[in-house]
Parts: structure tokens; C-alpha cells; sequence
């Protein structure tokens, strides 16, 4: 009896502990997983599995995208997923871009995905851009010709994803800043807006004529002119501002002269009221010199007496010459 009783009761120990294992290897592999794998011919392993837990890899993100790929009949190394995985990659999308340029017959490793989808770009968009080629609009292109009309266009341009170029090319915003430079160039060059109006054509040749797509990650297919409006006339607002610049300059001369003339006039005026006072000043000392001639005795009375009858009949003769000539007489204070 004790001896059954003690079996029983290993054999329930070596139960839990067993049943405890399996939970923890449950827990701890991904057993639907691998199943899945198995199922769908995909090489992955259990130990596999465990080398990802331990890594601290999704083994989804892994299984899952290596499943799709070998149902798409490309042969992907399970080492190179979660290399790609733990370098900060999108697993799924570069498998998604690899069958879709399987399909599409473009020509694409899986290194070169792993490249592009670690440069920062959608490596599944660019495939799908080479099949499909997308348009992109300008906004709307300001340029003035010759004649000094302004012209407002705006371009579409067709463009299909280069897929050896994707890595360290230039983007979207490359293609519209070049594609409004040639814009600008070729409206600029024109003699009259009319040319341009007459033949938008030319602006698409003069920009493909420039190979505005060396460099950047796209291959352009076309550029088509979407819409051509005439602005301002620009080169008769640029001549009527000068007109008006000029005009004020002319203005500011005017006026520099005048207040010269006025500064001159007024330093004039100055100097004749300093020969007045002069003057003034020089009669003013007439009296005080006859004085002193008298006292000295180099003017006697009866000089003093004919001076003064000289400038009497002096005075006389001014009078009535003034009055026969139709003049009013001065009266000299």
C-alpha cells in the first residue's frame, strides 16, 4: 500500500513537471508558428524560433514575411530577415517589394531592398512607382519674358521611380524646383509672351533638353504643360517706377537749388545790412570829426557855413530834379 502510494505520487510530480516544461516551451516558442512554417515549406527550425525569443526578435515579424516569400517562390535566408529586422527595417515591406518586382520582371536583390528601405525610403512605393508611373504638379511658376510680360504656368510632370538610383538620389522636391527653373529660363529667353503662348511646347523640350532628372531617384517620362495665364505687365510697372524714382530725385535737386539760392540771397541781404550799419556808423562819426575841426582850428565858421550851403543847393537841385522827371522827391531823414 506504501509503495503505491509513493508511485502515485511521483508519478504525479514527474506529471506537473512535465506539464510545467511543456508550458514554459509553449510559452516560450512560438508552436503555432512553426507549425505554420512546416505547412508552408518555409526553413525555419525550433531552435530557430528560441534563437529569436532570445534575441528579443519577433519571431512573427520574421515567419510571417519568409511564409509569404517562399509561397511567392523567392528563396530568403531566415538570417537575412532578422539581420534586416534588428537594423531597424521593415521586414514585411521589403518582402512585399520583392515579390512585386518578381512579378513585374524588375530587376531587384534582396540586399538592394534592405538598402533602400534602411535609407528612409518606401521601398514597395518605388516598385509600384516603376510599374505605375506617377504624376507630379508644380505649383504655380511665375516668369517674365523679354518684352517684360509675366507669364504664370503650371506643369505636370511624369515620372517613374529609378530603383538604382533610389539610394543617395535626390526627391520629389528636386524634380519640381529644377522643372521651375526650366519654366523660367524658357519664358525668360522668349521675345514676347505671344511665342510662348503661341508654342508651350517649347518650355517642355528646353526642359527635357537639360536632363533635369541626373541625379535623383526618378526616371522623368514627360512634362506637359497643365495650364499658361498672363499676369502683370511687369517691365511698364518697373519703367513707371523709375519714372517716379527719377522724378523725385529731380524734385530733391529742385529743391537742394532753391534753398541754395534762398542761403545765398540771405547771406546777400546780411552783408548789405552790414554796409548800412557801416555806413551809418561812418556819418555818425562825420559830426564828431567837423567837431574836433572845429576846436582845432582846421575848420573855421564861415567854412562850416559854405558846406552847409553846398549841401542845400545840392539838395535843391535833386528836389527839382526829381520833381521834372516825374518823380516823387525823396525825403531823406
Amino acid at each position: 500500500m506504501g509503495f503505491s502510494t509513493g508511485s502515485f505520487i511521483g508519478g504525479m510530480i514527474l506529471l506537473m513537471v512535465a506539464i510545467l516544461f511543456l508550458l514554459i516551451l509553449f510559452s516560450f516558442v512560438p508552436l503555432g508558428l512553426w507549425i505554420s512554417a512546416l505547412a508552408a515549406g518555409a526553413k525555419v527550425g525550433v531552435f530557430d524560433l528560441i534563437g529569436m525569443r532570445l534575441r528579443r526578435v519577433s519571431p512573427a515579424k520574421i515567419v510571417n514575411p519568409l511564409i509569404k516569400a517562399e509561397k511567392a517562390g523567392l528563396a530568403v535566408p531566415v538570417s537575412k530577415l532578422e539581420a534586416h529586422y534588428l537594423a531597424g527595417g521593415n521586414v514585411d515591406r521589403v518582402v512585399n517589394a520583392l515579390i512585386a518586382a518578381e512579378r513585374a520582371n524588375i530587376p531587384l536583390s534582396f540586399e538592394r531592398a534592405a538598402a533602400i528601405d534602411l535609407a528612409g525610403r518606401n521601398v514597395l512605393e518605388a516598385v509600384q512607382m516603376s510599374v505605375n508611373p506617377k504624376v507630379i504638379e508644380t505649383p504655380v511658376v511665375a516668369a517674365m519674358a523679354i518684352n517684360g510680360i509675366e507669364l504664370k504656368a503650371k506643369a505636370k510632370v511624369t515620372v517613374r521611380a529609378n530603383i538604382d538610383r533610389l539610394v543617395g538620389g535626390a526627391g520629389e522636391e528636386t524634380i519640381i524646383a529644377r522643372v521651375g527653373e526650366g519654366i523660367v529660363t524658357t519664358v525668360g529667353s522668349s521675345e514676347t509672351h505671344k511665342d510662348v503662348l503661341e508654342n508651350p511646347d517649347r518650355i517642355s523640350k528646353t526642359v527635357l533638353s537639360k536632363g533635369l532628372d541626373a541625379g535623383t531617384a526618378f526616371e522623368i517620362l514627360s512634362i506637359d504643360i497643365a495650364d499658361i495665364d498672363v499676369g502683370r505687365n511687369i517691365g511698364a510697372a518697373l519703367m513707371t517706377d523709375q519714372a517716379e524714382a527719377d522724378k523725385r530725385i529731380a524734385q530733391a535737386k529742385a529743391e537742394e537749388r532753391r534753398a541754395m539760392a534762398v542761403a545765398q540771397e540771405q547771406e546777400m541781404m546780411a552783408a548789405v545790412q552790414e554796409m548800412r550799419a557801416k555806413v551809418v556808423e561812418a556819418e555818425a562819426e562825420v559830426p564828431k570829426a567837423m567837431a574836433d575841426a572845429l576846436r582845432s582850428g582846421h575848420l573855421g565858421v564861415m567854412d562850416y557855413y559854405q558846406m552847409m550851403n553846398v549841401a542845400s543847393d545840392t539838395k535843391m537841385r535833386e528836389s527839382i530834379a526829381g520833381t521834372q522827371s516825374g518823380t516823387a522827391p525823396v525825403d531823406e531823414q
